[in-house]
């Protein structure tokens, strides 16, 4: 995330499903109050991608504190005539799900750059 974090900053994360069968996604944070994902969680087609966007709330920047926020993206196979998401998640075997763990790094720009 590049500051200055005084508005909100985006950051766009692409999802995209190799495989060929539709596969359920869901982002996880370790901060769920700081941040907003939109969309949170979805199917995405065989072949086919999607973007979910990441917003960082404005708050007040202490370059010396390091961020510990993290994002996990977990996703598993879509089962045939899907309906109710939760219940996807729910009933969904440890050995079927897939998660990558993402770190988030902050970034002020050097006064330099502001010119």
């Amino acid at each position: 995330f590049p500051g200055p974090f005084t508005d909100v900053v985006t950051t766009n994360l692409k999802l995209r499903n190799p495989s060929d069968r539709k596969v359920c996604f869901k982002v996880k944070t370790t901060a769920p109050r700081r941040y907003c994902v939109r969309p949170n969680s979805g199917i995405i087609d065989p072949g086919s991608s999607v973007i979910v966007s990441v917003m960082l709330q404005p708050f007040d920047y202490d370059p010396n504190e390091k961020s510990k926020h993290k994002f996990m993206v977990q996703t598993t196979y879509a089962p045939p005539n899907i309906t109710d998401m939760e219940a996807v998640w729910k009933e969904a075997k440890p050995d079927e799900l897939m998660d990558s763990k993402l770190r988030c790094v902050f970034e002020m720009p050097n006064e330099n750059d502001k010119l």
